[in-house]
């Protein structure tokens, strides 16, 4: 999947909306997704971790909503990850790990 295909995404439990993915999350040593910044529906910011959604091509899906980080806890995310938007990629996807990858050039 496209990376740029996640911003804007909803997270959804059971089909019911929480929110939208404003911000992907990498980890600072390897260009892997941590999680994403979510904005919820209460106006909140909150975390979710990767490996704890479902990606699918409309929704990220979550079986629990204890899965979505409370906005104070947000922070520690932020300050050991990087925004992926920062990171200067062209066109990335992800593998089903969650890996970066650069799109290649067609020439």
């Amino acid at each position: 999947m496209r990376v740029n295909e996640l911003v804007s995404l909803p997270v959804r439990l059971h089909g019911i909306e929480l929110g939208t993915v404003e911000e992907t999350l990498v980890d600072s040593q390897v260009d892997r997704i941590v999680g994403f910044e979510v904005s919820c529906r209460d106006d909140a910011r909150r975390f979710v971790a990767f490996a704890v959604v479902d990606v699918r091509p409309a929704e990220l899906a979550l079986e629990s909503a204890l899965t979505l980080i409370d906005e104070r806890d947000l922070d520690y995310y932020r300050t050991r990850a990087r925004r992926l938007s920062e990171l200067g990629y062209g066109d990335p996807w992800i593998d089903a790990d969650g890996v970066i990858h650069e799109a290649l050039s067609a020439a």
